[in-house]
């Protein structure tokens, strides 16, 4: 391979499957490139399994994607493109139920996409577009409580004064001030300045991401937020198109970064987790499609003990009359010929925390070794919500099990 200058070599664009193994000669790839990778994927959260050129690995680098998708970029050295097992079409499907989105109006353009960086271009665009289009119609404001020295009295003159022997006299107040410096539009602007700086963007997506911050910047202070920021917020008839805004920040700033450095070079990937994408989507399909009087609970703290020593987060609770548990299940993003021993003892272990007579193992296809057997008091079911067909046909599969199983 020819080298571009002294001690690099050509850059790389490799692409590899979900779960998959890619094997590279010692030459191919920088030392320095496979340390950061391996500090940053795999020590850091085991999104993608680096093994040094060794004898183990016959003298190659083995590159090995867990359930990540989406693509890796180390400037002027690497390009990896991690691709999903299911098709496009079905991945924008699962997206939009797991985000609470219902973008119909985009489908088309989302699916007609061939690859995640092009996914990532296009909803970076569509964010922008929707930021520009409210710009437009004014960003929304609210009243907040300000403390100033002013030449002049402002809403209510405080007690206490500024001791000054200046001839000119300032007073302190405090008064309202509409402004659009409010976490809303800071969460905004925040989003489209983690995107600008990710370098993922298609050029055309690029230009309108900053043209959308250049409209906040003057704005609103630019300040960082978590994913969590973007939910539970409270929107009215007036700013209810943030709530598609919030939920698109809360996709990027979830799978954006961070921005790491190594010297000169710089790592931003843009990873899908894929089976938080297929917990999420199931759990919102659920909470909208059960019907009354069963429901959800998402995510539930469970704990036991006299002093709480043991504490549990439980994929999905679900509920009957009274407000009773009926079962807990627990979303599996893998394909085995039966449960392993782990996750049965797992979801066993969350039923009896919570009373449940059920426990169920939810699948994306159906196992080759099911099973519906009882494991003390507790009933243990495996089914599945499958991902070769349309979210909302998986989703009615799964509620006929569910009926079938827990005589609902």
């Amino acid at each position: 391979m020819e080298n571009l200058a002294q001690g690099t070599l050509a850059p790389l664009n490799l692409r590899i499957r979900e779960y998959e193994s890619l094997n590279l000669p010692a030459d191919q790839l920088p030392d320095w490139v496979g340390e950061l990778l391996w500090r940053n994927l795999d020590q850091n959260g085991r999104k993608l399994l680096i093994s040094f050129p060794s004898p183990k690995t016959d003298g190659q680098w083995q590159l090995t994607a867990q359930g990540w998708v989406g693509q890796i970029q180390v400037p002027h050295q690497l390009t990896l493109t991690i691709t999903p097992k299911v098709s496009n079409a079905r991945l924008f499907q699962l997206w939009e139920m797991a985000y609470d989105l219902n973008l119909a109006e985009l489908a088309e353009g989302l699916t007609a996409v061939h690859s995640l960086p092009a996914f990532f271009s296009l909803l970076a665009q569509i964010l922008a577009q929707r930021v520009i289009h409210r710009g437009r119609q004014g960003f929304q404001q609210a009243y907040l409580q300000e403390t100033a020295e002013l030449p002049y009295v402002r809403g209510k003159l405080l007690t206490r004064q500024p001791s000054t022997s200046s001839p000119s006299v300032t007073l302190a107040c405090r008064y309202d001030a509409h402004t659009a410096d409010i976490p809303d539009n800071q969460i905004v602007a925040y989003t489209l300045h983690q995107i600008a700086r990710s370098g993922q963007c298609s050029p055309a997506a690029q230009t309108a991401v900053r043209r959308a911050y250049h409209l906040l910047q003057p704005l609103v202070s630019l300040r960082p937020f978590q994913p969590q920021d973007c939910q539970n917020r409270t929107y009215s008839r007036l700013n209810q198109d943030y709530a598609t805004l919030h939920a698109l920040c809360r996709f990027f700033l979830e799978h954006t970064g961070p921005l790491l450095d190594e010297g000169q070079h710089q790592l931003m990937p843009f990873l899908l987790n894929m089976a938080q994408l297929y917990e999420r989507c199931v759990a919102n399909w659920l909470q909208a499609e059960l019907p009354p009087p069963y429901r959800i609970k998402v995510q539930e703290n469970t704990v036991l003990g006299p002093h709480d020593e043991l504490r549990f987060q439980i994929d999905l609770t679900l509920y009957g009359e009274n407000g009773r548990p009926l079962a807990v299940l627990d979303t599996k993003y893998k394909t085995p010929d039966k449960p392993s021993q782990a996750d049965i003892s797992q979801v066993i272990t969350y039923a009896k925390a919570r009373g449940c007579h059920h426990a169920l193992l939810i699948y994306p296809q159906p196992l080759s070794q099911p099973l519906n057997v009882a494991v003390g008091d507790v009933q243990l079911h495996t089914v599945t919500f499958g991902l070769d067909e349309p979210v909302a046909q998986a989703g009615e599969q799964l509620l006929t099990q569910l009926k079938t199983r827990l005589d609902l």
